[in-house]
């Protein structure tokens, strides 16, 4: 199975999720779901930057779950995320960013960022806040 995201710890707090822009299967968005339930068994604050830069358009209903996933994990993210910074290039991801959210409101701040730079830096203030 192809990864559709790879989730990069080492730099905890801040966590960054890459898109790998593989094609995206219902297998690898179920997996890239279980690893972000998983980032906050750890019960630490932390910030997230999600790179989408490369990130393939998931299907209608791959948006649904997405936004199914945010609310059922509203409170534990609520609890332990300070933040997301998003990166997004492509006029198609943030329009599907923004579908996902008039179904389920992102539950934490979070900034939509044009380069990696801003974005770091986003999340850093969220962190220091």
């Amino acid at each position: 199975m192809s990864l559709y995201a790879e989730i990069d710890k080492s730099r905890f707090p801040v966590v960054t999720v890459t898109f790998t822009g593989k094609s995206l299967s219902n297998d690898s968005f179920v997996e890239y779901l279980n690893e972000l339930t998983a980032l906050y068994a750890a019960k630490e604050k932390l910030a997230i930057i999600f790179d989408a830069r490369n990130a393939p358009l998931p299907s209608l209903n791959q948006q649904q779950r997405q936004a199914a996933w945010l609310k059922e994990n509203e409170n534990v993210m609520r609890e332990y995320c300070l933040g997301t910074a998003y990166v997004i290039t492509k006029v198609a991801v943030r329009m599907i960013l923004r579908m996902i959210f008039a179904i389920t409101s992102q539950p934490v701040p979070f900034e939509v960022c044009s380069n990696m730079d801003d974005a770091e830096e986003w999340v850093m203030d969220q962190l220091s806040a």
